[in-house]
């Protein structure tokens, strides 16, 4: 199918534009002569009924048509007939033209000028209806000249005002293409590897600017977002490379000196790694279907029997005892196994860096329910809040631990859990040890 507008937005707005202002100075104009007009024919008519009246008078009084006019000061311009649907004959005169005047018979009397263009008419009959009398009043001459000369004036005008509008319009769109052909030409500059380059913001303030704005915080949300995953690849490397390199040592030194090592130990090392890639593989394809926000369900969760739950069928740790405070029954919209996979790795958390205790409290405050997990560890500092849930973070230095403390995945999949629920995690404060605060909008 052919396309009836050109491709140029310019173009296209240049010609709307014109079309519209000529539409509506058009329309005004129309309207304007139409008024100048109609108040011309509005005062003749004023001016003839005045004329009506005045030769009524004299009828009413007596005077025979024929001598109406040698009595009437306001001079012709009206008819006198008997009868209103005959009017008076178009015949030769009965009697000489006797100034302006013509007796056509005792009850017909045409005065000059009557039936001339350009006349307004306004008719009545006398009251006892013997005759109608039929005033004409010419328009005036002056004004009929004024809207002749603004209609021939309004009739080039139009077309000039529409024209120069358009292009007006011309030239305003393309000053502000020109900032948008440069944001173009930037943002087709920008490559994965150069995701730092920014596009130039105008200073007009209008949406152009805004424009550029958006743009440009669309690129820096970009950036971030592939040093992040640049991060987030670099990390998740060094993590498997490090149970497969340990495999790889203990499998070719099995096989190096199979009398001297036990090689049933060996294996238990090697499904110990095998574990750890395995949970490692799944931590990391969760965070990649949260990240996709793939839905996983949603149906009521009742949290109190969720803690429950999980602190019965939990193993014990020596030395440290894990004890619930459920002070309210919240239930929520959620995926109820990754909403005990948030509380596993919360109290997982806890655990690894408690030294006796950790306690799980839930509440309800201002339509959220509140899980909090809190340890009698060290804590977390100040300055490191917020980057413990970011990704592969362990703050080996900063909080004492048995172990090797994980892959450093458990509070980014918390909090992204809780983020893909509504509700947010966050480290609340604490007098002492970390306190771990999950909120999630009640169902």
């Amino acid at each position: 199918m052919a396309r009836l507008l050109p491709r140029s937005t310019r173009v296209r707005v240049a010609l709307f534009a014109a079309l519209a202002s000529a539409l509506v100075l058009g329309l005004g104009s129309y309207w304007f002569v139409q008024s100048l007009r109609s108040g011309l024919e509005n005062n003749a008519r004023a001016l003839a009924g005045d004329k009506v009246e005045a030769v009524m008078a004299l009828l009413n009084s007596g005077v025979t048509p024929a001598d109406v006019a040698q009595r009437l000061e306001k001079g012709g311009g009206y008819m006198i007939s008997a009868e209103r649907v005959n009017r008076c004959s178009t015949g030769r005169p009965e009697v000489p033209f006797e100034g302006r005047a013509q007796v056509y018979s005792p009850d017909c009397v045409i005065a000059m000028p009557y039936g001339l263009p350009d006349q307004e008419y306004r008719g009545s009959s006398t009251p006892d209806g013997r005759y109608f009398v039929d005033a004409a009043q010419s328009l005036d001459p002056v004004g009929l000249q004024t809207v002749d000369t603004a209609q021939r004036f309004l009739w080039g005008g139009v077309p000039a005002a529409a024209l120069l509008v358009g292009g007006v319009a011309w030239f305003a769109v393309r000053r502000s293409l020109r900032a948008v052909g440069a944001i173009r030409a930037e943002v087709d500059g920008v490559r994965a590897g150069d995701l730092g380059r920014r596009v130039p913001v105008p200073d007009s303030g209008d949406e152009i600017t805004e424009l550029a704005v958006t743009m440009n915080e669309m690129l820096a949300r970009l950036d971030r977002s592939v040093q992040r995953q640049s991060r987030f690849t670099a990390d998740a490397s060094h993590e498997l490379r490090t149970p497969l390199a340990s495999m790889r040592t203990q499998l070719e030194v099995q096989l190096a000196h199979p009398d001297r090592l036990d090689w049933r130990r060996s294996y238990e090392n090697a499904v110990l790694d095998v574990t750890r890639m395995e949970a490692l593989a799944g931590d990391l394809l969760l965070l990649s279907k949260l990240d996709a926000d793939q839905p996983a369900g949603s149906a009521p969760v009742a949290l109190a029997d969720l803690v429950t739950g999980h602190v019965a069928a939990r193993l014990p740790r020596d030395g440290v005892e894990v004890s619930t405070e459920i002070e309210a029954m919240p239930v929520v919209h959620g995926h109820a196994g990754r909403l005990e996979r948030v509380l596993r790795n919360l109290v997982d958390n806890a655990e690894r860096h408690a030294k006796t205790r950790v306690t799980i409290t839930l509440t309800a405050s201002d339509g959220e329910s509140v899980l909090t997990v809190q340890d009698d560890g060290p804590g977390i500092p100040p300055e490191h809040r917020e980057r413990v849930f970011d990704r592969f973070v362990r703050l080996d230095d900063d909080r004492a631990r048995e172990d090797d403390g994980g892959s450093g995945l458990g509070l980014a999949i918390a909090a992204e859990i809780a983020r893909t629920h509504g509700g947010s995690l966050r480290v609340a404060e604490s007098a002492s040890g970390a306190r771990l605060e999950l909120r999630l909008p009640l169902a």
